[in-house]
């Protein structure tokens, strides 16, 4: 199944690589970001800003 990062819009359908991506449950949606948009809003999504204030 391939993935789409909801921040960058890379696709991904390699379900091995997608083992490092993360997701978010934001206003009751599942989002998933890839390991790149991952690593650069960590901090941000720890403190579960919404992906629209990164």
């Amino acid at each position: 199944m391939a993935r789409t990062c909801d921040h960058c819009g890379r696709v991904e359908e390699d379900p091995t690589a997608l083992l490092t991506w993360s997701t978010a449950v934001e206003r009751g949606r599942t989002k998933w970001f890839c390991a790149e948009c991952s690593r650069q809003h960590l901090r941000a999504m720890e403190g579960k800003l919404d992906s629209e204030w990164w």
